[in-house]
């Protein structure tokens, strides 16, 4: 984890339902890649943190949101700093071919939201996260790139919201 200024971090969840397995040579392109772009993500300006299955370099292993699907966990200095590994990098070529290894998502499969810096969100977490914004859109909760809040709009959420207050499905 890298040292940060910033009192908030942004958390970053992605889940991509695969074509194939893992071991299926049509996803070999895809695994090939996975060593490449994590270390890119690793060295990537901002990344404070990855989830990685134990005695594993990546997450591919783990499967909380089903036995098709792969899920991406990280946490970022700053919005800036995700975007720019997601969009500016060696990542790019993945999410160009993603077609090729996942499936289309009919709902969000992205979820952004702001957490303390030093807090390593649990998958648990996140896909309550995601869940949230799939059932009531984006919010300084839970959002996406294209519909963004900054990390002081969603403190001032949480305190406006009345304590133990939970959003119902």
């Amino acid at each position: 984890m890298t040292a940060s200024v910033h009192a908030a971090h942004l958390a970053h969840l992605n889940v991509a339902t695969l074509r194939h397995p893992l071991d299926d040579p049509r996803t070999a392109q895809f695994v090939e890649m996975l060593g490449p772009v994590n270390a890119s993500a690793d060295a990537a300006p901002g990344f404070v943190w990855r989830l990685v299955e134990e005695g594993a370099a990546d997450a591919t292993g783990l499967r909380p949101a089903g036995d098709d699907v792969i899920v991406t966990l990280s946490v970022w200095e700053t919005k800036e700093a995700l975007w720019d590994f997601t969009y500016r990098s060696g990542h790019l070529e993945a999410m160009q071919r993603r077609r090729e290894w996942f499936e289309r998502h009919v709902e969000a499969h992205l979820v952004l939201w702001w957490v303390p810096a030093g807090h390593l969100p649990t998958v648990d977490e996140a896909l309550e996260r995601l869940a949230d914004l799939r059932a009531h859109g984006p919010s300084p909760r839970a959002f996406t790139f294209a519909s963004s809040y900054t990390a002081a709009e969603a403190v001032q959420h949480l305190q406006a919201a009345p304590p133990n207050a939970s959003r119902s499905a």
